[in-house]
């Protein structure tokens, strides 16, 4: 997608200097991102979700709506990005290790590392990427997310629409017990289940068409907050955590609804 600015409102005699400051930064672009969500293969996840981002210059806003879920538990949730990445979401060979499950670490190859995680408030950055007191918690199995006012570098804005940027949720349960444990550490925290952080659902986001933006219900978030605290809630299914996020059905209904017209 081209770069748009301001810069055609502004009349032709004033000078570049003028222009500059009126446009502001040249490379702000303007833009939508949207994917399915599907089971990341051998993590035992009979689950699917849908997933937009709309993009304003360096702002964004995430909405994703994820059933299949382990209900009653907190499922960290992030956009993925590397350079280096394949920028696709990982297949049984990404197994690396063979233990017959794939890791958030062996995922990194395909999707890349956190850039931003979909908290409910406070800080979206690589640093809340635990911060599992202040994700979503899947009540009845289901996630309905939205945030907006998520500022981002203008890299990976431009990732974003050049249909680069995979969103991943985290949370499985492979023994069935309906709770986050087993003996298998966590690869990225060890005081935590691997169950509690290996990845559930993933999808890249294709560029697409510039939609309206969502009217109204829009979190902001208060930023300040980061950091992995409060890990011990995650193991205990986190049934009190923040449920819903103070968001409606009807917030999904209109973003497959924008979804199918675009």
């Amino acid at each position: 997608m081209k770069a748009r600015t301001r810069a055609a409102l502004v009349a032709p005699a004033l000078s570049l200097a003028g222009l500059l400051a009126v446009t502001g930064p040249a490379s702000a672009a303007d833009g939508t991102a949207q994917g399915d969500l599907t089971p990341v293969p051998l993590n035992g996840v009979d689950g699917s979700g849908e997933a937009m981002v709309w993009v304003e210059g360096t702002t964004l806003t995430v909405e994703f709506a994820a059933s299949g879920l382990l209900a009653g538990s907190p499922h960290a949730a992030h956009l993925h990005y590397g350079e280096d990445a394949k920028n696709q979401c990982p297949v049984e060979g990404d197994d690396a290790d063979g233990s017959g499950t794939i890791t958030t670490s062996e995922g990194v190859p395909s999707y890349g590392s956190v850039q931003v995680s979909l908290t409910t408030e406070g800080d979206t950055s690589g640093d809340s990427a635990l911060a599992v007191d202040r994700f979503d918690t899947a009540e009845g199995g289901e996630i309905d997310y939205q945030r907006g006012e998520i500022e981002v570098s203008q890299d990976l804005a431009d990732d974003i629409l050049a249909g680069d940027v995979a969103l991943v949720v985290h949370g499985v349960d492979h023994d069935g017990s309906g709770a986050y444990d087993g003996d298998t550490e966590s690869d990225l925290d060890p005081s935590l289940p691997a169950e509690a952080t290996d990845p559930a659902l993933c999808g890249i986001l294709a560029a697409s068409q510039m939609d309206e933006m969502p009217a109204g219900g829009v979190q902001t978030g208060t930023g300040g907050t980061a950091g992995t605290e409060n890990l011990g809630l995650i193991a205990g299914g986190g049934v009190a955590l923040l449920a819903g996020a103070g968001l409606t059905a009807g917030l999904v209904a209109r973003r497959r609804t924008v979804g199918q017209d675009s």
